[in-house]
Formats: structure tokens, C-alpha cells, sequence
């Protein structure tokens, strides 16, 4: 009667059992809301109730013990990738540091800028010697700088008198005004050295942005990984620690079956083994899934505006989102090549330093040619105090009262400026021959990730029947159990097979998730701004 009773306590531990692993084979994601992300506020993760204080170094019963403690895994809070990634695209250090390169860029251009500034100048010399002023010379003026044909617009103002004054110094009483110009007529007309170092610093603009995208798609890359391998070793935390909790329960009702005569004792060592096995495997996943929080934590910071960024710890009853099962359709794929081929960081960063190279062949052609500078200014007395000033006077700014002046300069060999030349133009072909390279580079590795996407779709396809299927042989096992046709090994070993299988569909789910991401990264995006 006592061996029927506990036997009928055996039949009710294993169909618990069954209806358990019953249920565990149900897609995770049931048990996770699907409802949109909220955006993330000023408040980084407050929904979570992370705290800004604190480190996730705690030891590993912390972990077991705070997730024990937890109630239902379907009302813990959920730190969805969406709210992480929102997370790291407005707190995290890199991304602002990111953002910090087109502002040096901007800096570079208002440098560039400068060489177009319009300048003061004034001069004045001065000589008295044995009681005789031999001379006194002042001259002041302002020089504009013209964009459109290297032009440079001078106004000056002479005033010299002395006794020893060089004649051609001598001006009238009242002073000279000179209102001018300098021509570049070959060399510098088209191109010059100020317009050369604005272009390029123009392009350099272009340059920063691009960094600034690769660096952001880079630490979102990194994020991602971080936040699927914390899915992972979540979701295989939950599965041997249910394992364990189930060896637990059979080596209980073994040894008290053999504590009222029903087992022999050495039947309590199989179920001993098992437990043991699996409190190994148990204390691994804790570890795990400790130091996947550890990796994720790096990428979380928060910060008010205009303050240092602090480090943002995870409470220890945060559990990851479902992974969504995503599936990109053919459309997408030739949208991503598009936007590759398009708007790829290292594709745009080649194509603009092609462009400065391009500024730079023009500016070293330009050089080649003799340098032939013109130079005309109008003359008019200053006015005189006692009488009115008549500028159509002798002495105004008449065809006249003028002053002009040639320069030329012209190296005989031109070696320097020809070896220049020819760098550069090495360089151009270089740069465009790297920029076809890198283009095919981008397109196969598009079209590589797009594979992975795809297979590791139909691996979970497959795995998730697997499962399936290896759940039946576990319900299958326990019932044969229960008419006496089967034995504990068998059912412990079933179980194990499928606990094993479980872990590995959540495996395939993690890296569909980022494959997913390296998919966008490759196509020069992320996925977190998708």
C-alpha cells in the first residue's frame, strides 16, 4: 500500500515535470510586451529603475538571490533594445566625442576663412639725427581680400615729410590716397593658396561628418553585441537554473523513497550525479550572465544638459526583450546596397579626400605658370583744410594720378613643382582606385551579412521543431517512467538533451539579432537610427 502511494507520488513529480518543459517550449517572446518603445527622456532608463550610483561587481549569489527574491518573470521589468540603444545614441561618451570632430572641422573652416579677412595696417617710421629730422613716414591703409579672381583691394593713406626724405616719398602736404587694386593674371587667377585651403577645408567638413557617422555605427555595432550576448546568457540562466530546480526535486523524492524502503540507497547516487551536474552548470550561467550585465553596463551613461556623463548601472531584476523575429525581404536587401553604395561612411570620407586631391592637382597646375601679378592704384591729394575738396581737381582721382606696377617671378626648371604635381596626381589614382575596392568590399560584405540574416532564420526555424520534438520524447520518456518502461537515467537524460537544445535556439536567436546589426553596420547604418 505504502509503495503504491508513493508510486502515485512519482506519477504526480513527473507529469508536473512534463506540463513544466510543456510549457517552457513556448516562444519566449510571449511572455514580453510588444508594445512600441518610449522614447527615452532626460531620465535615462527610468522606466527600469536604474540607479546612477552603484556597480554591477556584487557577487554571484547576489545575482541568484535577487533574481529568486523577483517576482514572475512576466511582470519584471523589461530594458528593451530599443530604449538601449536610444540610450547609448544620447548619453554614451564616444557618441559625443563623435560629435565633437565636426566641430573641429568647422573650427578648421573658419581658419580657412580668415585668409579672407579684410586687414588694417598702418607704418610709421621715423628719423631725427644732430637736430635735423631727417625723415617722417606714416602710412596706414586697409586691404580686402576678393574671392573671385584672387583680387586683393587696397586703400592706403601716405603722409611723409623730412629733410633727407627719398624723393620718391614725396607727397603733397595734406598727404596721398591711394584706391587700388592686385591682379593675379596667370599664376593665382583661378586658384591660389587661400582658395586652395577653403575648398579642402570645406571638404574636411564632409570628412569629420563621415568619422562621426563611423564612429557612432562602430559603438552602436559594439552595443548591440553587448546587449543580445546579456539575452543570451539571460535565457540561459533561466533554463539550467530550471533544470537544477527539477534535478533537485527527483533527488529529494529518491531519497526519501529509499529512506521508507522502497529504493535501494545507491539508487539516490544517479539522482545525486545529476544535481551536481547540473549545479555546475548552473554556477556557469550565473557567472555568464554576470559579466554580459557587466559588458552592457559599459554603454550605459546619463547626464543632465551641460554636465558630465555618469555611469548608469542595471538593478539585478532587469531582464532583456524577446528577440523579434525579424525576417528583411529581398527589398530591403537591395534598398541596403543602395544606401551602401550611396551613403557609406568610408565610401563618402574617399570620395571627398578624391575631391581634395582634385583642389590640390588645380592649385600644383597653377603653379607651373609664370607668376604675373598687376597692380594699378588711383592718386588724390588729401583735402586741405582751408578750401573745400574738388575730386574732379588736378590733384583728384583722375586717369592721370595713377601708379601701377608689374611683378613677375618664374622658376626655370620647375622641378619642385612638377615632382609635386605628379605626387599628387599618384595620389588621386590611388585614392580613386581604393574607392572602386572599397565599394565591392561594401557590397559583398552587405550581401555576406544578408546570408548569415537568412540562414540563421532558417536554423531557428528548424531548431524550434527540434525542440518541439524533443519535448514529445521527454513527455514520451516520463510516461513510459510512469508504467514502469523506462528509468530515471533516461528521463534525466531526455531532459538534459532538451534543456541543451532550448539553449541553443536562444543561441541562434542572439546571433540573428547581431547578425542583424552587423547587416545596417555594414550597409553603413545603424540599428539603432533604421
Amino acid at each position: 500500500m505504502r509503495s503504491f502511494a508513493f508510486k502515485g507520488f512519482l506519477w504526480s513529480l513527473f507529469l508536473l515535470t512534463g506540463s513544466v518543459f510543456a510549457q517552457s517550449t513556448l516562444p519566449v517572446q510571449s511572455t514580453v510586451p510588444r508594445k512600441p518603445a518610449t522614447p527615452i527622456t532626460t531620465d535615462v532608463l527610468s522606466r527600469t529603475a536604474i540607479s546612477v550610483s552603484g556597480t554591477s561587481t556584487g557577487a554571484v549569489s547576489t545575482l541568484t538571490t535577487a533574481l529568486a527574491q523577483s517576482p514572475a518573470t512576466d511582470t519584471l521589468p523589461v530594458f528593451t533594445a530599443e530604449e538601449f540603444y536610444q540610450a547609448v545614441l544620447q548619453y554614451h561618451p564616444i557618441v559625443r566625442q563623435a560629435a565633437l570632430l565636426n566641430q573641429a572641422a568647422q573650427a578648421q573652416l573658419q581658419q580657412a576663412r580668415g585668409a579672407f579677412d579684410p586687414r588694417l595696417f598702418s607704418t610709421y617710421n621715423r628719423k631725427n639725427f644732430g637736430n635735423t629730422l631727417y625723415y617722417d613716414k606714416w602710412q596706414s591703409g586697409l586691404a580686402v581680400p576678393i574671392w573671385p579672381g584672387g583680387l586683393d583691394v587696397k586703400m592706403t593713406y601716405d603722409r611723409n615729410t623730412g629733410k633727407y626724405l627719398n624723393p620718391e616719398n614725396n607727397v603733397p602736404s595734406t598727404g596721398l590716397i591711394a584706391l587700388g587694386l592686385s591682379v593675379p593674371v596667370t599664376q593665382g587667377l583661378l586658384i591660389d593658396a587661400r582658395r586652395n585651403t577653403l575648398r579642402q577645408a570645406q571638404l574636411a567638413i564632409n570628412l569629420a561628418d563621415a568619422d562621426r557617422i563611423s564612429l557612432i555605427n562602430k559603438t552602436l555595432l559594439d552595443a548591440a553585441k553587448a546587449y543580445w550576448n546579456w539575452y543570451l546568457g539571460y535565457q540561459q540562466f533561466r533554463w539550467v537554473e530550471r533544470g537544477y530546480q527539477l534535478a533537485q526535486t527527483r533527488f529529494v523524492a529518491v531519497r526519501q523513497r529509499a529512506l521508507i524502503g522502497d529504493a535501494a540507497p545507491i539508487d539516490t547516487t544517479e539522482a545525486l550525479i545529476t544535481v551536481q551536474d547540473r549545479l555546475v552548470s548552473f554556477q556557469q550561467a550565473v557567472v555568464d550572465l554576470q559579466n554580459a550585465r557587466l559588458s552592457l553596463t559599459t554603454f550605459l551613461w546619463s547626464s543632465q544638459e551641460g554636465t558630465t556623463p555618469q555611469p548608469v548601472d542595471l538593478p539585478l531584476t532587469v531582464i532583456p526583450q524577446a528577440a523579434p523575429p525579424d525576417q528583411p525581404s529581398q527589398v530591403q536587401l537591395q534598398d541596403l546596397l543602395g544606401r551602401a553604395a550611396q551613403q557609406h561612411p568610408e565610401l563618402i570620407k574617399l570620395v571627398n579626400k578624391q575631391q581634395q586631391l582634385t583642389i590640390e592637382e588645380r592649385y600644383r597646375r597653377a603653379l607651373l605658370l609664370p607668376k604675373v601679378s598687376l597692380e594699378a592704384s588711383l592718386l588724390s591729394r588729401g583735402p586741405l583744410p582751408e578750401v573745400a575738396y574738388d575730386g574732379s581737381s588736378s590733384y583728384g582721382f583722375q586717369s592721370d594720378n595713377h601708379k601701377v606696377g608689374v611683378d613677375l617671378a618664374f622658376p626655370l626648371f620647375l622641378r619642385a613643382e612638377r615632382g609635386k604635381l605628379r605626387q599628387i596626381q599618384f595620389q588621386n589614382q590611388q585614392t580613386g582606385l581604393e574607392r572602386q575596392q572599397t565599394g565591392r568590399d561594401i557590397s559583398n560584405e552587405v550581401q555576406r551579412s544578408w546570408n548569415e540574416l537568412v540562414t540563421f532564420e532558417k536554423q531557428i526555424s528548424t531548431q524550434q521543431q527540434i525542440v518541439a520534438n524533443q519535448q514529445t520524447l521527454v513527455q514520451a520518456e516520463v510516461n513510459k517512467f510512469q508504467l514502469g518502461e523506462s528509468s530515471l537515467f533516461l528521463v534525466n537524460s531526455r531532459e538534459t538533451k532538451l534543456i541543451d537544445l532550448q539553449v541553443k535556439l536562444e543561441e541562434l536567436r542572439a546571433k540573428h539579432q547581431k547578425a542583424l546589426a552587423s547587416l545596417w553596420y555594414a550597409a553603413g547604418s545603424n540599428v539603432g537610427t533604421r
